[in-house]
Formats: structure tokens, C-alpha cells, sequence
């Protein structure tokens, strides 16, 4: 799956720990094979469990996922995106946000 970031992901992204960062590639790499999953079978495909995908309540279009409750806080928010390149427009997550609870105060 392709992907972008908002400058405010990357702000975030740096603050994490390097133990944080960690188990948030290993859940990107997860999210990722879902993402194609629903991509290929037109959204319909169901979400990993352990990443606790879902909704963001009052924010139209963002999708959050949980990695961790605790030790360390794990969640982030993210929107289906495209990206285009010489092949055309493929479908893409834009990562919004990442670190604690804290990010749904501007998801």
C-alpha cells in the first residue's frame, strides 16, 4: 500500500521513542496487507483484530487504529488517499496522525 503523511504525522512521528516507532512499523506492515485486502475485494474485507481499526466518531473520512492500550500508548489516525505517478492514480493511506490518545484531540 502507498502512503503519504501530514506534516503533523511527521511532527509526531519524531517524538516517538525509538521502542514506539518500532511497534508502529510492525503494525503499518500489518495495516498494510488489510489495506490491500480491502482494496482488492472493494472494501469489504475486515480489519486485523489486534489493530482495532475503526472510525473516528466526529471525524468524517479518518479511521483510527489502536496497536496498544498501554506500555507504550499505541494509536494513530489515517484516510483513504491517492497517489499518482507515470501509471496512473492507485489508492493510498494518508497517515494523519500517531503517538498516544492525545492525537484524537486533532485527529
Amino acid at each position: 500500500m502507498r502512503f503519504k503523511t501530514t506534516p503533523s504525522f511527521a511532527s509526531d512521528h519524531s517524538s516517538l521513542t525509538t521502542a514506539e516507532k518500532r511497534l508502529f512499523r510492525a503494525s503499518v506492515k500489518e495495516c498494510n496487507r488489510a489495506c490491500d485486502r480491502c482494496v482488492e475485494s472493494g472494501m469489504s474485507s475486515g480489519w486485523p483484530a489486534s489493530l482495532r481499526v475503526k472510525k473516528v466518531e466526529g471525524a468524517p473520512g479518518v479511521w483510527e487504529m489502536t496497536w496498544s492500550f498501554s506500555g507504550p500508548d499505541g494509536r494513530a489516525t489515517w484516510q483513504w488517499d491517492t497517489v499518482e505517478d507515470e501509471n496512473g492514480k492507485h489508492p493510498a493511506v494518508l497517515w494523519r496522525r500517531v503517538g498516544s490518545h492525545s492525537i484524537y484531540k486533532d485527529p
